[in-house]
């Protein structure tokens, strides 16, 4: 793998990210890819959660949303 070469510009001027700069963009990256995988099972959970109340109360989504408004 290839270490991206990454620049910042300031008005005029570009210049390559310092050593302090690409850690943070890496750890950017990671939080990043963190943050969806846990949006997406938060996601997943209530969906979940949705369909297990339907069956419980044995009805359909339509029917759930006809009820409520």
């Amino acid at each position: 793998m290839t270490m991206e070469k990454l620049f910042k510009q300031v008005g005029d001027e570009v210049s390559e990210f310092t050593a302090e700069e690409y850690a943070q963009h890496a750890a950017d990256k990671v939080e990043s890819v963190a943050k969806a995988k846990a949006d997406e099972a938060e996601t997943a959970a209530a969906a979940t959660q949705k369909a297990a109340l339907l069956a419980r109360l044995g009805i359909t989504a339509d029917e759930a949303k006809l009820l409520i408004g």
